[in-house]
């Protein structure tokens, strides 16, 4: 029996991994700050709750923010956070009732973010099948040493259990340290992933493109992690098994490029740009209501 066979890959849905705003006392709507802006009408400083929020934790124009200037709340991914800080950290004890509690809340909040974003990314490199590779160039086929999947696995127990930790625990934690450990894990598994690819693969890692005129682009396989792609045209564009992790997608034109097997893209990137019918995604993720 293989190891993969031994621990099946990890669910994202299992480790709680998607938003539950109704379990969460509006932690993204108060913890975090924001700047007028095209994403947001108004600014709004760290620790206090917007002005939408209602006291039941609802927004109360949920309904229309795209249309009332609130656009980045709609592409906002807590990656199950919030619920986890809410219901787990504080036990269900909310800011309002428990005020003391307040900051020591908003202060996990973000932390507890970057974790849960963590294992969303160790959830998927684990989904990956181990030993011989299959001969596939696709994300879903390209096969990773055992040694490396059993690092993979160990990072994710590791991160899971500092998700369980106290609000103390987690405003002490090194959080670059950490994410330093398992980004250099996911850049291995990149790697491997997109060197079944053939041919020669672009590497466009951190580098600004915003407004970059990209239709019909060739970047199959491509290093994109980090990249600015702010408003770039990337229509009919080939981005299989591309590395998509940290890339800013805001206003990318993906109308009918093909995503199928990147790695690495989050359903906040997808929700950021703009797409249609055409546009082939990864299984694991949805087509945005607004394309």
């Amino acid at each position: 029996m293989s190891r993969a066979q031994e621990h099946p890959a990890p669910d994202p849905v299992a480790l709680g991994l998607k938003s539950d705003c109704g379990s969460c006392f509006g932690l993204c709507c108060v913890a975090l700050p924001f700047a007028a802006s095209a994403d947001f009408a108004v600014d709004k400083e760290a620790g206090r709750p917007c002005r939408n929020l209602q006291t039941d934790f609802r927004c109360g124009i949920h309904a229309d923010l795209r249309q009332r200037g609130f656009s980045g709340c709609t592409v906002f991914d807590c990656f199950g956070a919030g619920q986890k800080v809410s219901q787990v950290t504080f036990g269900g004890q909310d800011w309002r009732r428990a005020p003391g509690t307040a900051r020591e809340m908003f202060e996990a909040f973000p932390v507890m973010r970057q974790l849960h974003e963590l294992l969303w990314y160790l959830a998927e490199a684990l989904a990956l099948p181990t030993g011989a590779s299959t001969g596939s160039t696709g994300a879903a086929g390209a096969a990773l040493p055992a040694a490396l999947h059993a690092d993979l696995r160990g990072a994710l127990d590791a991160t899971e259990r500092l998700t369980r930790g106290t609000a103390q625990e987690l405003a002490a934690l090194d959080m670059p340290a950490h994410r330093g450990e398992v980004n250099a894990l996911l850049l291995r598994t990149s790697e491997l992933v997109r060197a079944k690819v053939p041919g020669k693969k672009k590497d466009r890692r951190g580098a600004d493109l915003i407004g970059a005129r990209l239709k019909g682009a060739a970047l199959r396989g491509a290093n994109l992690r980090g990249a600015c792609l702010i408003a770039a045209d990337l229509q009919g564009a080939d981005l299989r098994s591309a590395d998509l992790i940290g890339a800013d997608l805001r206003d990318a034109d993906l109308r009918g490029a093909d995503l199928t097997g990147s790695i690495f893209l989050t359903q906040s990137q997808l929700n950021a740009a703009k797409g249609d019918a055409a546009t082939r995604l990864p299984a694991a993720l949805s087509r945005p209501a607004h394309w």
